[in-house]
């Protein structure tokens, strides 16, 4: 009898039986995790998916490059608006446009904003912009039709970006 605990006293055994738990406590802990984290994607756009490919269309961000759009978004914390600004390009002058603020983990947090024509460019209509500068948001402006898009990235506690195609425009620009 004392032989058989003699053995529970030799640290190797604890090696053999403590790692084999560990690991499975860290998978059980790893499954819950993803399964609470929600959907497999972060991006807003749609993905078609052939076997083990995922295609996105790149058609609107190839337009943007072609027509050379770039733009400011800027948030205005005084009067809690977000104004559109154009930089370079010839953006549509009647043209609604669509901000969307993508939230870089938690798809619920996603805001989409529509903005009108101002005198500067566009105007989204009174927001919460605390807390638009209180974390860090992807941006994808395009006009209603979705005919082109811009991407940004607006950090935590900025104020303005700049929003620009995703792709290279002809030769290289």
């Amino acid at each position: 009898m004392s032989s058989f605990f003699s053995h529970w006293r030799n640290p190797v055994i604890w090696l053999v039986i403590g790692l084999p738990l560990v690991a499975i406590v860290a998978g059980v802990g790893l499954i819950v995790v993803s399964v609470r984290s929600g959907g497999s994607d972060a991006v807003p756009e749609e993905v078609r998916r052939t076997a083990q490919v995922q295609m996105a269309d790149l058609g609107p961000d190839a337009r943007a490059a072609q027509l050379q759009l770039r733009a400011v978004v800027r948030v205005d914390r005084e009067l809690g608006f977000v104004d559109v600004i154009p930089a370079a390009g010839d953006f549509p002058e009647e043209a609604a446009l669509v901000l969307t603020l993508v939230h870089p983990a938690a798809q619920a947090s996603d805001r989409r904003l529509e903005l009108q024509r101002s005198d500067a460019g566009w105007r989204s209509d009174a927001i919460d912009t605390d807390a638009i500068t209180a974390g860090a948001w992807n941006l994808v402006l395009q006009d209603d039709a979705a005919t082109w898009r811009l991407q940004g990235r607006l950090d935590e506690g900025t104020l303005a970006a700049v929003v620009q195609p995703a792709l290279k425009g002809p030769a290289g620009r």
